[in-house]
């Protein structure tokens, strides 16, 4: 049966939101009043060198746009009026004075900066470092990578700006060259309380202040596409940072409110506290110690709570070794809270391997998988104790991601924190930024505080000219 989908003519203003991961880029178009219509993604290739893992900037380029075109090609007629653009941290795109990379872009989990990372301790400290950035010490921060290339690589000479991930597809795409906060605070260069470029860490890394751009805050607008960087129907759109994916990702699936926690159950499963700042820094420093991270929200006035558990990973494993996969999860899931805890015990261990011990008679495949999602969750209830001692108290826990599917994950989080529900959002990443797009355009008021909630009711749209019976 053919269905007529003249109905799609009377959508009038469309917001596109991006989300650049770490292994896809996900696109979400969406009405002004934040209702998902349609949704694309392109795999993000990596590729492994002697050295670690990297990437072009440009490969990153040519993913967004079909990642884009995926969306675009299933969504309705209508102007775009805004494109929003979060994604991944850490990562910069260092360029040159023609505006293009200069070297490759280095993946957040490359750990070749090890021996930086040790050096960076001895020559700040651990607790000095912690309390003005909000960061445990680590590989994982801009300013390592960057004082690696400064030994290692000479072509970071001729760089004249360095952009993260996300304000690099921006100004890409035609926007302005700017840094948002929620990323400068996964860099190491941002003090945390003054809300400005830390000399001492920039010092230390070899980077000049005039290496980085001027601060804003997610939703600012930052310029129009031009249509010979993002195509016909992007040109025009107003552009904007939307920062980073764990933030806005809480602001696609409203756990905004204060004290709210996004739990983004993916392998690595992430914990994002919504909290009014400032933080006391014996607080900041004691969230460090447990490698909890504080940085600036995508919110302007408040902070991000970040801190993540292998619970996923954990699952994943399991489910494996049980000869399942996420086809099975229905039936192990009611079978598996239909089990009552025994002595059977799940561990992963420090070399990301899963233990079984106590199995005996009762070792079922359901018993396993509730001693795995026990173990999960546990997980997380440590972490949400370590941010309430310092924090306060949380609001609702919102889920998102792969392992939010699991009606039994979902079930044990409830009974766990109360005040649990799954996210309606199709990509809670992806929908953030739009919703951030429709501010830096003016067609939402800007993004405060907690945000309306997507509709529960969603469609899957067929491309232009297809028939669905």
């Amino acid at each position: 049966m053919k269905r007529n989908f003249d109905w799609w003519l009377t959508v009038p203003d469309l917001l596109v939101g991006l989300d650049v991961g770490t292994s896809s880029v996900k696109a979400a178009v969406c009405t002004a009043e934040g209702q998902e219509l349609a949704h694309g993604s392109a795999p993000l290739a990596w590729r492994t060198t002697p050295l670690g893992t990297e990437t072009d900037p440009e490969r990153v380029l040519s993913t967004v746009r079909a990642a884009l075109a995926d969306a675009l090609a299933r969504a309705p007629e209508g102007q775009v009026i805004g494109l929003g653009v979060a994604g991944m941290a850490e990562s910069g795109v260092l360029l040159g004075p023609d505006g293009r990379p200069v070297a490759p872009l280095i993946a957040w989990h490359d750990s070749r900066d090890r021996d930086q990372a040790a050096r960076l301790a001895a020559d700040l400290g651990e607790e000095e470092f912690a309390a003005a950035t909000g960061l445990p010490l680590g590989t994982q921060w801009s300013l390592t990578k960057h004082r690696w290339m400064r030994e290692h690589d000479d072509r970071i000479e001729r760089a004249v700006r360095r952009l993260n991930v996300g304000e690099w597809v921006v100004h890409a795409l035609g926007g302005e060259q700017a840094s948002e906060y929620s990323l400068a605070s996964r860099t190491g260069w941002l003090h945390l309380r003054d809300r400005t470029w830390w000399e001492p860490t920039l010092e230390w890394a070899g980077a000049d202040r005039a290496l980085l751009p001027p601060l804003v805050q997610a939703g600012t607008p930052l310029g129009r596409a031009v249509r010979d960087r993002a195509g016909d129907r992007l040109a025009g759109a107003v552009l904007t940072v939307a920062g980073h994916d764990h933030q806005a990702a809480a602001v696609g699936a409203a756990a905004t409110g204060d004290g709210d926690v996004l739990d983004s159950c993916g392998t690595a499963e992430a914990l994002v506290r919504t909290v009014p700042a400032p933080l006391p820094e014996p607080a900041v420093v004691e969230l460090t110690r447990h490698g909890v991270t504080v940085g600036w929200h995508a919110l302007p006035g408040r902070l991000s709570v970040l801190g993540a558990t292998r619970g996923g990973l954990l699952l994943q494993h399991v489910l494996r070794l049980l000869g399942r996969d996420r086809d099975d999860l229905p039936e192990l899931d009611r079978t598996a809270l239909e089990t009552e805890p025994g002595p059977l015990r799940v561990r992963l261990a420090d070399d990301g391997t899963a233990t079984v011990s106590g199995a005996g008679r009762d070792g079922t495949p359901a018993a396993v998988w509730r001693a795995a999602l026990d173990e999960a969750t546990a997980e997380l209830e440590r972490l949400q104790q370590i941010m309430t001692a310092a924090a306060g108290p949380y609001g609702q826990v919102v889920m998102t991601g792969g392992w939010a599917h699991s009606e039994a994950m979902v079930e044990l989080r409830r009974r766990a924190f109360g005040n649990a529900r799954r996210s309606t959002a199709v990509q809670a990443g992806a929908r953030g930024a739009a919703l951030l797009a429709g501010q830096a355009a003016g067609v939402r008021t800007a993004v405060t505080g907690p945000v309306p909630g997507p509709s529960g009711e969603y469609r899957v749209h067929p491309r232009q000219g297809e028939e669905i019976s």
